[in-house]
């Protein structure tokens, strides 16, 4: 069940991409962030009532604490910078740079974790990484430099949070419920969140946001719930070397929706690209 948990995952995630991307025209992407955070602690904590699972956290150990909380900076930290990148950068562009947290990911997991590694994974990995940087491409109109390698920057730094994040969340969940798990964890992005928005001012933007704008926020943080908990649930019982690339799948619904509603063009690169990605994660299921 973990693999189709992971590929839930991926399918939602493609999805929040281009709901995240419709969200941030013309919006501060701090903001953007706080109240996607806020909808995903709501449906997370829903989940969790209905699921009757609260009732664990008398249970839980400082140990699975402190894994969950750092996790949820990790990912908060991951958030704010991908979203930063997504106001400077295409959807194509960005995307396919976070994802280099796949491969980054899966070194964590086999050095720390000491999952297996396999000459298939091995290639898996070389070919993801390979298909990854095809997919990354500049853009070629009369922006200035500094702007270019903004987006690129924080995209980077979105990587290797998230790719720490993985690590730190399979050991927060291991004893506790997933659901319960990614709730708490939310709790502490939402807090980080909020905290950035009133650090750096931006709290008067939340004002300015269209609702259509605001209508693509909400629906990305019900999708971003729905990915985080098929995500967390498959790294409870799957190996996150495993389970990371199948969740980076995300990016075949990414590039088909960028494409088709927001008009982003694919190049022949790109998809050469996408297919090495494909490949390699199709590998690990071997």
């Amino acid at each position: 069940m973990w693999i189709l948990y992971a590929f839930l995952s991926a399918i939602f995630a493609g999805i929040t991409s281009i709901l995240a991307k419709i969200g941030l025209k013309n919006t501060n992407s701090n903001v953007v962030t706080a109240i996607r955070t806020l909808v995903v602690l709501v449906f997370a904590w829903t989940l969790v009532v209905i699921a009757g699972t609260y009732d664990e956290m008398s249970h839980i150990s400082g140990k699975t604490l402190f894994f969950l909380i750092t996790s949820g900076l990790a990912t908060g930290a991951s958030w704010l910078c991908y979203f930063k990148a997504l106001t400077v950068g295409d959807v194509n562009k960005v995307t396919p740079v976070d994802k280099t947290s796949t491969v980054l990911a899966m070194i964590i997991a086999i050095i720390f974790l000491h999952e297996s590694l396999t000459w298939l994974k091995g290639l898996s990995m070389v070919l993801i990484m390979a298909g990854t940087f095809l997919m990354i491409e500049f853009k070629e109109n009369k922006e200035s430099q500094l702007q270019k390698k903004s987006w690129l920057f924080y995209a980077i730094l979105s990587s290797v949070f998230a790719a720490i994040t993985s690590t730190l969340g399979k050991i927060g969940v291991s004893d506790i419920d997933s659901t319960l798990g990614t709730a708490i964890r939310t709790i502490v992005v939402l807090i980080m969140a909020w905290v950035v928005v009133f650090v750096t001012g931006s709290q008067g933007e939340i004002k300015k946001i269209q609702k259509k704008n605001l209508l693509a926020i909400c629906a990305s943080g019900i999708t971003t719930g729905g990915s985080w908990i098929f995500y967390f649930k498959a790294l409870q019982t799957g190996d996150v070397s495993v389970v990371v690339p199948i969740d980076k799948l995300s990016i075949i619904v990414t590039v088909a929706f960028s494409a088709l509603f927001l008009k982003e063009k694919v190049s022949g690169k790109t998809l050469l690209g996408l297919g090495f990605i494909v490949a390699g994660t199709l590998l690990l299921l071997v």
